[in-house]
Formats: C-alpha cells, sequence, structure tokens
C-alpha cells in the first residue's frame, strides 16, 4: 500500500516539475506579440494553459519511459 502513494507523490512532483520547466521555457517566447497590448490578462492564462499541456504531457512521457524501463528491468530477474 505504501508504493502506491510513494508512486503518487512521484507523479505529482513529476508533473508540477515539468509544468514549471515549460512555463519557464515559454516565457523566453514571445507571445505578446499574437496579442493585442492591453490583454495581460489573457497572454498570461494562455501561457499557464500551454505550459500545463506541455508540461503534462513531457511529465507523462517521462514517467511512461521510466515504468517502460522499470517493467524491462522487472522481466529479466
Amino acid at each position: 500500500m505504501q508504493y502506491y502513494g510513494m508512486d503518487a507523490l512521484v507523479r505529482i512532483i513529476s508533473h508540477l516539475a515539468f509544468i514549471y520547466l515549460a512555463f519557464w521555457g515559454l516565457r523566453a517566447v514571445r507571445l505578446d506579440t499574437l496579442f493585442r497590448s492591453f490583454n495581460n490578462r489573457q497572454i498570461r492564462l494562455v501561457m499557464t494553459l500551454v505550459a500545463i499541456v506541455l508540461g503534462y504531457q513531457a511529465s507523462s512521457f517521462f514517467l511512461e519511459v521510466l515504468a517502460l524501463c522499470r517493467n524491462l528491468f522487472y522481466s529479466f530477474q
């Protein structure tokens, strides 16, 4: 039972870390040129939502690769 709790904690930390990295990377992209200059809230909202989508997808990929490696390791034991 404790394994599931640890797995959930790793997944949450991974998702949040990758969302932060995606947001950090998106700050270098000039998205404000796509919007009108007076819509700062909308720019931040779009950046946040795109960062969540990118971060979640990257984290899911990373966790899936870890799970595949773990299963591969167990298959050779």
